[in-house]
C-alpha cells in the first residue's frame, strides 16, 4: 500500500519456467529454484521479495532483492507431502505487484532443479514478453521423467537461456561421448529390423496418395473452368452494382449520427498484392475454405463507408454477396487494422476472431458471419447492427429527448426501454461467461444497439478464453478502461467472470445516467484512489433505491461477494415483470452529468 502517487503504473513481474514446482526432500540448500525479472513504465528500481499467501505460514524460500534470484533457505528433510503457496513480489517504491506460486514436496519428486549456489548479483534480465494467458489448471502439471533429463540434457541448466550465467554441471550428468555411443547403438538395430516392415507399409500408402492427388487435380481443373466461366458474369453484375448512381438508401436521422464517415473511392476491394494472378487467387481461396468454414472470399466484398475508427483499426459498413447461406447481398460490418497498426494489434484482432469462433449464435452477441485471414490485411465480417453504439445511442437520446419534450412527443426512451437494456447485456455477458470467456473491456461503447431495441455485446479485442481457471493475469501494456475496472484488475492486473460484473455495474450507471462518463470531475489516478478507498459511484437522483441497490452489489470488494450474471439476470428480471418506472427520467437532470475527454491515455 502507497498513499504518495496512485497515478504510478505498477510494476510487470514474471518468474521463468513453471509456476508449480515439485521438490524433493533431498534438494540442497541454497540450491537456485527460478528467477524474478520486471519492468516499469517509470524506470524506477524494482525490489523483489517473497511473502507467504497463508497468513502465519513459514517458507523455506529466499530471494535476492536485487537480482531475483530464488533459492531453498533451508533444508526440506522430514517435509514430504507439504504444500506451499507463495507470492514473488516486486516494488517499484510505490506499488507492489505480485506472481502466485505454488510449490510440493515429495519423496519420488524429479530432480529439476541443479544444485549450484546461487550466482553473484547481475543486472536484471530483461522482461521477456510472456504468453498472453495460461489455461492449463494447476493440478495437471506433467513433468519429464528423471532418466530423461540425464539421458539427453548432459549440461543444459533448468532456466532459460536469456540468463548470463552458466552452473556447473552436476554429477548425474553423463559424458557427451558415452550418451552418444548409447543413444546411437539400438537406433541403428531397429532400424534393421523395421526395414522391411517400411517398405511394405509405405508402398500402399504411396499409391494411396498419388490417386488422391489425381483426382484432386482433375476436380480443380473442372472447377477453375468453371469458376472462370461465372467469374465473368458476376464481375459484369457488380460493375453495375457498384455505379456511382446506386446507393445503398440511409435515413440520415439522429439515431445514425455516429455511423457518418468518409467514403470508399471505390466500392471493389482492391489485394495489396496487386500481382497475384485472378487463377492463384481461386486456388488459395478453395484451399483455405477447406481448412476454415469461416473464410470467405474477399472479392465478395464491396465496401461502402466508414462506420467507426480507432488509432489502429476500423470498421467498415460492407456487402457481402452469398454470405451466411443466402443468396444476393447483404449488408455487413467488417472489421481491419490500419497500415500503421502494430504486431500487438494485430494479435488482439485475430483472439478477438478465435473467441468469436468459438459462439453460437446468441440473440445478445454480436454474430461472426465469416473473416479474410489467408493473407493481409485481415477481414472479420460481423452481422451490421443498425443503430450502432449504445453510448452514442443513449448521448443523442437526450437532445432526442429535449426537443421531443419541446413539442409535445413521445418517442423518446422510456424507464422501460433502459431497464431491458441492461437485463440484453446481463443475458449476453450470462451467456459469454459459461462459456468460459473473460470480456475484459465491458463498457457502454461496446454494446451494439439494433432498430428493434436488442442490445449484443461486442468488441472482444480484449476478451480471453480462460475456460480452465477462470482468471487472467494481464502481463502487456496498453490504454485501459480504468473507470470501468475492478480494484483487483487496476492494482494487481488479475482480471475474471467478476471483475466483468464490476463493469457491469458501471454500464448499469451509464445507462441510467444516458451514457454519461463515470466518476464525472476525477481524474485517472484519483479514480484509482478513490475505488481503491472503497468510494462508489452515486446513486443518481431519477434512478429508483431497487435498480441502485443491483449496481451496488456488483461493487463489492470481495469479487466471490459479487453476483453472477446469472443472479443479476434474475434480478433485472423481477423488475421488469412490474409496472414501476425505476428511472425517473421527467427528473433527469439534464446538467448534472456530462462527458469527459481522454486526457490520460484511458479508454473511455
Amino acid at each position: 500500500q502507497c498513499n504518495s502517487d496512485y497515478s504510478n503504473s505498477p510494476p510487470y513481474l514474471n518468474v521463468n519456467g513453471d509456476r508449480v514446482w515439485t521438490l524433493s526432500e533431498s534438494t540442497s540448500v541454497n540450491t537456485t529454484l527460478g528467477r524474478a525479472s520486471g519492468e516499469d513504465n517509470e524506470n524506477d528500481p524494482l525490489t523483489y521479495g517473497i511473502e507467504s499467501k497463508e497468513p502465519g505460514k513459514h517458507i523455506p524460500f529466499g530471494i535476492d532483492p536485487e537480482n531475483g534470484f530464488i533459492y531453498l533457505n533451508e533444508s526440506l528433510e522430514g517435509k514430504n507431502g507439504t504444500t506451499y503457496n507463495f507470492y514473488i513480489t516486486a516494488n517499484d517504491g510505490k506499488v507492489t505487484s505480485k506472481f502466485e506460486m505454488y510449490a510440493e514436496v515429495k519423496n519420488n519428486a524429479n530432480k529439476l532443479f541443479s544444485s549450484f549456489l546461487r550466482p553473484p548479483k547481475l543486472p536484471p534480465p530483461p522482461l521477456v514478453s510472456p504468453v498472453l494467458y495460461d489455461t492449463t489448471p494447476l493440478t495437471e502439471k506433467v513433468y519429464p521423467k528423471k532418466e530423461n533429463i540425464t539421458t539427453y540434457l548432459t549440461t543444459a541448466p533448468p532456466f532459460d537461456k536469456r540468463f548470463n550465467y552458466s552452473p556447473q554441471p552436476t554429477s548425474e550428468a553423463k559424458p557427451l561421448e558415452t550418451v552418444t555411443a548409447a543413444s546411437s547403438e539400438t537406433p541403428v538395430d531397429q532400424r534393421i529390423k523395421q526395414a522391411p516392415d517400411l517398405t511394405m507399409t509405405l508402398v500402399p500408402v504411396l499409391s494411396v496418395f498419388a490417386i488422391f492427388l489425381a483426382v484432386g487435380f482433375i476436380a480443380l481443373m473442372f472447377r477453375k473452368k468453371i469458376y472462370l466461366g461465372r467469374s465473368k458474369d458476376v464481375k459484369e453484375d457488380m460493375r453495375k452494382e457498384s455505379s456511382p448512381n446506386v446507393v445503398l438508401h440511409e435515413d440520415p436521422g439522429l439515431d445514425m449520427q455516429q455511423w457518418r464517415g468518409p467514403r470508399a473511392f471505390s466500392n471493389r476491394y482492391e489485394p495489396w498484392d496487386r500481382e497475384q494472378q485472378p487463377h492463384q487467387q481461386a486456388v488459395n481461396q478453395s484451399s483455405t475454405l477447406k481448412e476454415d468454414n469461416w473464410e470467405f472470399a474477399r472479392h465478395r466484398l464491396k465496401f461502402f463507408n466508414i462506420l467507426g475508427e480507432g488509432a489502429f483499426g476500423q470498421v467498415w459498413k460492407c456487402e457481402a454477396l452469398d454470405i451466411d447461406g443466402k443468396e444476393g447481398g447483404h449488408v455487413v460490418a467488417v472489421k481491419t487494422l490500419k497500415e500503421n497498426a502494430t504486431e500487438k494489434e494485430r494479435v488482439d484482432l485475430i483472439s478477438e476472431l478465435q473467441v468469436m469462433k468459438m459462439l453460437e449464435p446468441h440473440p445478445n452477441v454480436v454474430r461472426l458471419l465469416g473473416c479474410c485471414t489467408e493473407k493481409d490485411p485481415i477481414f472479420v465480417i460481423m452481422e451490421f447492427v443498425s443503430r450502432g453504439k449504445l453510448q452514442s445511442y443513449l448521448r443523442n437520446s437526450r437532445a432526442e429527448r429535449f426537443y421531443n419534450n419541446m413539442h409535445g412527443q413521445s418517442k423518446s426512451l422510456t424507464s422501460r426501454d433502459l431497464t431491458s437494456f441492461v437485463y440484453q447485456v446481463a443475458k449476453g455477458m450470462e451467456y459469454l461467461s459459461a462459456n468460459g470467456i473473460i470480456h475484459r473491456d465491458l463498457a457502454a461503447r461496446n454494446i451494439l444497439i439494433t432498430e428493434d431495441h436488442t442490445c449484443k455485446v461486442a468488441d472482444f479485442g480484449f476478451a480471453r478464453d480462460v475456460i480452465a481457471s477462470y482468471i487472467y493475469e494481464r502481463k502487456s501494456e496498453g490504454r485501459l478502461p480504468i473507470r470501468w475496472m475492478a480494484p483487483e484488475s487496476l492494482y494487481d492486473n488479475i482480471f475474471s467472470i467478476k471483475s466483468d460484473v464490476w463493469s457491469f455495474g458501471v454500464l448499469m450507471w451509464e445507462v441510467v445516467t444516458l451514457g454519461s462518463t463515470p466518476y464525472p470531475g476525477l481524474s485517472a489516478a484519483e479514480v484509482m484512489r478513490k475505488v481503491r478507498d472503497g468510494h462508489r459511484l452515486d446513486k443518481p437522483e431519477h434512478c429508483r433505491r431497487e435498480l441502485y441497490n443491483i449496481m451496488y452489489y456488483c461493487w463489492d470488494k470481495d469479487p466471490k461477494q459479487r453476483p453472477t450474471f446469472t443472479e443479476c439476470v434474475q434480478l433485472l428480471e423481477k423488475l421488469l415483470m412490474t409496472e414501476t418506472d425505476y428511472i425517473e427520467l421527467e427528473r433527469f437532470p439534464d446538467h448534472s452529468y456530462y462527458n469527459m475527454m481522454s486526457i490520460s491515455g484511458e479508454k473511455l
